[in-house]
């Protein structure tokens, strides 16, 4: 696994992804947070909150985590190089992790340079370090286990095609789906809407992000996590 690992990671880095990557994330959260004159804009806001990035980091990466993933097995599938990885002494479990934790490893290293946005906040708060700890730990962490999530998905989708567009398009649907979808529907109904919103990504996140880890939340990312890792490597075993 370490070996996939390491070739995935290493490969990012010899191409543009991982900078635009990094580059694209930190650029769109800077530009709504404190460039565009809008709701999100931090130094609008009249108090020290970092809400707003939370809020925009999941829809940001909603787009980039597949655009990350999606050559991850349809690249392999597309110049036959898959038959040639299945021959080599390792599982197909082994397979599977190795290119997930390479492409979450890359989604952490780019927002590890936000945290220059929690100091900002920091030292703008009045008094200086007026600024809910708590909540802001928890949403890292929340963030963490959503881009896991997002992660297994666009693995998942980058099994289902040979074409990488393709591979794409589908990591964002499913993954759409999983974080607001459920929100949608559960606006249609009434008293069942609550249950509905629990099986959405988005209600777990905003769990987490009140400063709370409630194993709940954590055994759902967890669960939905290994499911699409599962499926991934089913689909693997089938090829």
């Amino acid at each position: 696994m370490i070996t996939i690992l390491k070739k995935e990671f290493n490969s990012f880095f010899a191409s543009p992804i991982a900078y635009l990557v990094i580059g694209v994330f930190l650029l769109i959260n800077g530009l709504f947070l404190f460039i565009f004159n809008d709701d999100f804009n931090i130094l609008n806001a009249g108090f020290a909150d970092i809400t707003p990035f939370f809020y925009l980091a999941p829809w940001v990466f909603l787009f980039l985590i597949p655009a990350v993933t999606m050559k991850s097995f349809a690249d392999e599938f597309n110049t036959g190089t898959i038959e040639l990885l299945k021959t080599k002494p390792i599982s197909n479990w082994q397979i599977v992790l190795g290119k997930f934790w390479a492409s979450l490893l890359l989604v952490c290293i780019a927002i590890i340079p936000t945290f220059v946005y929690v100091y900002t906040v920091y030292q703008l708060g009045n008094p200086v370090g007026n600024i809910d700890f708590g909540s802001t730990i928890g949403s890292y962490i929340g963030l963490i286990f959503l881009a896991a999530t997002y992660t297994a998905v666009g693995l998942f989708t980058s099994t289902l095609s040979k074409n990488q567009i393709v591979a794409f398009i589908l990591g964002v649907f499913i993954t759409f789906i999983l974080f607001y979808g459920f929100d949608a529907i559960a606006n249609s109904f009434g008293n069942s809407s609550f249950a509905i919103q629990q099986f959405g990504i988005n209600e777990h996140f905003k769990s987490i992000s009140r400063g709370v880890i409630d194993t709940r939340d954590i055994l759902y990312f967890l669960s939905v996590t290994f499911f699409f890792l599962f499926i991934t490597k089913m689909r693997l075993d089938n090829e």
